[in-house]
């Protein structure tokens, strides 16, 4: 048997001697504390752990012990209390027995005491052994349903709801708090305290106990917190909290932390501790299930936006299909019957004219096939990365552009260098449509202007821009801009297919960016786009 800490209630020396003597000469190794005073021995029985209390049955308030018996049993009801007199009063011992002591030694027969701690103290052991299995299986019942709930959220909330709860139940705990790393501060997202603690707060991780679990990766407990230096009092000044048991949440990097509170000094056991850790262990893994199941909600979000995209497109193809494709060779045949009808009267003149007429015809009929073929083929690639020069690409494209515009004159602007992110080839075709659209409704102006140029947003990614002082067009159809085959002039004003706003629509999505554009009638159009920074947040 292990040093028993006893406290004494004993109003006379010589009888305490006697009792300590009895105690040595019997090999029990006790470190006795002695008081005569029965309100000073409450007090220290109801602060302080013993393994036994020993009453002298003389020293009482009024004409008995029953009392203080009463009294120490509302506070300590699990540890032995013997009660040791000069009487040998049958009825005395009795009613002492049924006011709480365990057993009755004489003073006269203090040989008899050492066998009956012994005893005592076995049987408290016993006790208290199946009480802990006991606990231990209630806990375990209480972590499995625990789990099973965790098994089926999907939020962070419902996550957070539980733990905090079970927190709580599986150690007897006053207050839990469900605690988020972010970057140097704890974040306390979640509580459950009997009175309020620090939910919706942040600290800086230095200043918050969860910091030094996160480094050390393993649980940590503090019985005192006000003798513990890693605890910054003046936050814990204002709560109830007195001891606190915290374990990480994923040991091998941490995310967070479940804290405990409790009102009292207390240090909680192996096994709570051991509970507690197994209660993160599972948070950690509900935690991942819930942002995998997140990306793969997303994800089927965005697959199910680019299937409504095709269907639309689909739909578009086909209406075309129906009446742009349909057109031209309707005009091819009944070109080729007026043909056949002035062969006959040999009119050569009006021969060319109809030939003129149906290669015209033949050649937009290609160019919209041929467009049409680019928006599939761009809606397919993958990107390929890398820094590129836009001013370099855009000033080899207008060299093209003044060569076929020969009689057009336009100011072009562009910075020396305009450093982008993308894939070459394909940013190459989203300013070659910007700056031949540009080229193309800026035709009928006097003195045309061209701009390519970026807007520096700073914390975002930037935006560039092309810019003319053309025809412009009205806000209200800007919807259908970036629809295949929407067009807002007509193919007399401006010719064109409807395409190409489209595939460089594409292009940009394809590169996690944005497109949009801004316009006045007769007042220009301004084209602005984004490209992402990250390779990994473009288009699937």
């Amino acid at each position: 048997m292990s040093t028993l800490h006893i406290l004494h209630l004993e109003d006379d020396a010589t009888d305490a001697f006697f009792i300590r003597r009895a105690l040595e000469q019997n090999a029990i190794q006790a470190e006795v504390e002695r008081t005569s005073n029965p309100d000073d021995f409450l007090a220290r029985a109801k602060r302080d752990s013993h393994d036994v209390f020993l009453l002298d049955h003389g020293v009482s308030r009024g004409n008995s012990s029953r009392e203080t018996l009463t009294q120490l049993r509302g506070v300590r009801p699990e540890t032995p209390v013997i009660l040791i007199s000069h009487t040998d009063n049958e009825k005395e011992i009795e009613e002492s027995l049924k006011a709480g002591a365990d057993d009755f030694i004489s003073k006269r027969q203090l040989w008899q005491l050492p066998r009956v701690i012994h005893r005592l103290c076995e049987a408290t052991q016993r006790e208290a052994s199946a009480s802990e299995l006991e606990k231990h299986a209630r806990g375990m019942m209480e972590l499995v349903a625990v789990v099973q709930q965790l098994s089926h959220v999907r939020t962070m909330e419902q996550v957070m709801e539980i733990v905090r709860h079970a927190a709580r139940r599986l150690t007897g705990a006053d207050g839990a708090t469900f605690v988020l790393l972010e970057g140097d501060m704890c974040y306390y997202a979640d509580e459950d305290a009997i009175q309020p603690l620090w939910k919706g707060q942040r600290f800086p991780t230095s200043n918050c106990i969860i910091g030094h679990v996160a480094i050390a990766r393993k649980p940590i407990v503090i019985e005192d917190i006000y003798k513990d230096p890693r605890i910054p009092i003046e936050y814990y000044k204002p709560t109830f909290v007195k001891s606190m048991a915290v374990v990480p949440i994923r040991s091998n990097s941490p995310i967070g932390g479940i804290g405990n509170y409790w009102a009292k000094q207390h240090r909680p056991t192996e096994h709570e501790i051991e509970l507690l850790q197994a209660l993160a262990n599972t948070t950690s893994m509900a935690i991942e299930n819930v942002q995998l199941y997140a990306s793969l909600e997303e994800r089927v979000k965005d697959r199910t936006l680019q299937l409504q995209l095709a269907n639309r497109e689909l739909e578009a193809f086909s209406s075309s299909v129906s009446h742009d494709l349909r057109a031209p060779l309707c005009s091819i045949g009944g070109y080729t019957q007026l043909l056949e009808m002035e062969l006959r009267s040999d009119h050569n003149n009006a021969i060319r004219e109809h030939l003129g007429s149906i290669r015209a015809e033949v050649q937009r009929m290609s160019g919209l096939i041929e467009d049409l073929l680019r928006l599939a083929k761009f809606t397919r690639v993958e990107p390929k990365r890398g820094p590129i020069d836009l001013a370099e690409i855009a000033r080899d494209l207008v060299s093209r552009l003044k060569t076929c515009w020969s009689d057009h004159r336009v100011l072009f602007r562009c910075p020396d260098h305009l450093a982008a992110q993308g894939d070459a080839n394909l940013l190459r075709v989203v300013l070659d449509n910007l700056l031949s659209n540009a080229w193309k409704y800026s035709s009928k102006k006097a003195t045309a202007v061209v701009e390519l140029g970026v807007l520096d947003c700073p914390g975002k990614a930037p935006i560039y821009f092309v810019r003319d002082n053309g025809a412009g067009f009205d806000m209200r159809h800007a919807k259908n801009l970036f629809m295949p085959f929407q067009r807002l002039h007509t193919n007399e004003e401006f010719p064109g297919t409807g395409i190409g706003l489209a595939t460089i629509h594409r292009i940009i999505q394809r590169h996690g960016g944005d497109i949009w554009a801004e316009a006045e009638p007769d007042q220009g159009a301004t084209f602005f786009f984004t490209l992402s920074p990250h390779p990994e947040s473009a288009g699937d």
